[in-house]
């Protein structure tokens, strides 16, 4: 063999190096990302809904969609087990995501499809849509409350794999407590920080949005989304121009009126301290939205989750905290 041919260490030597090097500045990366998530920089934004050894951790995004099926079904006057089963459905259908894709014409939060008259696909993109058509088809499922989940999600969505939805009961129930109110201050957040501009008026929006025209009081003339105000599965009502139900500037905040006796679990859900039960319902449904919404505090009942104390949870708030207030006050970011 000529001294040519011979093999040349440099080469072996190199790729050590380059393998060396970017292990490196992989280790790097991770030290800086732990540092920032540790002093509150950073981070996976993510909500936890739960106590103790029970909790469930998911997604802002998540989170919004599964404020918004809950709110359509107890506007609706649909009970929790009710909401348990549409959530339990969603996250087996579509992981609480609003996708545009799935089996053949599958859509949304429920898979549903345009060709077997769910909708058209620009309605059953529309969470707010989707899930009120999903209740509509829930209802007559005679005794459905009283069915295994899994039989009547089944009667729902005719799925190939019917014992799927099982495996989520659990969490749905969970989020289920949370999202109607029966759990109060059980749902918490910890948003993207830095930055997010908030419109109180689309707060507004928002919410009549999922709660109907009746959250604020008043339904107002327009939601500030461009759709209007209508009230959850496509009616509206007749409208009146609503006067901004917030104190001070009126700019960056949002009151929501919690009735004396309110029982937003339906009918069926019963709850002695329902109007209690309602301002946790509206309250923890402002703090699931509040990535999408710009919402950097949330106060009700004594208590006030923050984006900046998010970490936290809902803590006791302080005497200026919606002291007096006899609702749920929503603060977005300037």
């Amino acid at each position: 063999m000529s001294e040519s041919a011979a093999p040349s260490p440099r080469p072996r030597r190199g790729r050590r190096v380059r393998v060396a090097a970017s292990f490196a500045v992989l280790l790097a990366v991770a030290g800086y990302v732990a540092l920032r998530y540790e002093s509150g920089g950073g981070g996976t934004p993510r909500c936890v809904v739960g106590s103790g050894s029970h909790t469930y951790a998911l997604s802002p995004e998540q989170a919004a969609n599964a404020a918004t099926i809950s709110a359509v079904g107890t506007t609706r006057g649909m009970p929790e087990r009710a909401v348990t089963i549409a959530l339990a459905t969603a996250l087996q259908e579509s992981a609480l995501r609003n996708i545009d894709y799935g089996d053949r014409d599958s859509l949304g939060l429920f898979q549903q499809r345009p060709s077997q008259g769910w909708g058209t696909a620009e309605q059953i993109m529309d969470p707010v849509y989707s899930a009120g058509v999903f209740y509509d088809r829930l209802a007559e499922v005679p005794g459905y409350s009283r069915l295994p989940l899994t039989v009547a999600a089944q009667r729902v969505q005719r799925s190939g794999f019917p014992q799927a939805y099982a495996k989520h009961e659990p969490d749905a129930a969970l989020l289920a407590a949370a999202l109607t109110g029966r759990s109060a201050a059980s749902l918490t957040c910890t948003p993207t920080p830095g930055p997010r501009p908030g419109d109180a008026r689309r707060v507004r929006g928002e919410l009549v949005r999922a709660f109907g025209a009746g959250v604020l009081g008043a339904a107002p003339e327009d939601s500030g989304d461009g759709k209007g105000g209508g009230a959850p599965g496509g009616s509206t009502p007749g409208r009146t121009a609503s006067p901004d139900p917030a104190p001070g500037d009126g700019s960056r905040t949002v009151v929501v009126p919690v009735p004396a006796r309110a029982d937003s679990a339906g009918p069926a859900g019963g709850a002695s301290d329902g109007a209690a039960r309602r301002g946790w319902e509206l309250a923890q449904w402002a703090v699931a939205r509040a990535e999408a919404l710009g919402v950097v505090e949330v106060s009700y009942a004594g208590r006030v989750w923050s984006v900046r104390e998010a970490d936290e949870g809902w803590r006791t708030a302080g005497s200026g905290a919606g002291a007096g207030t006899a609702g749920v006050v929503i603060e977005v970011a300037e």
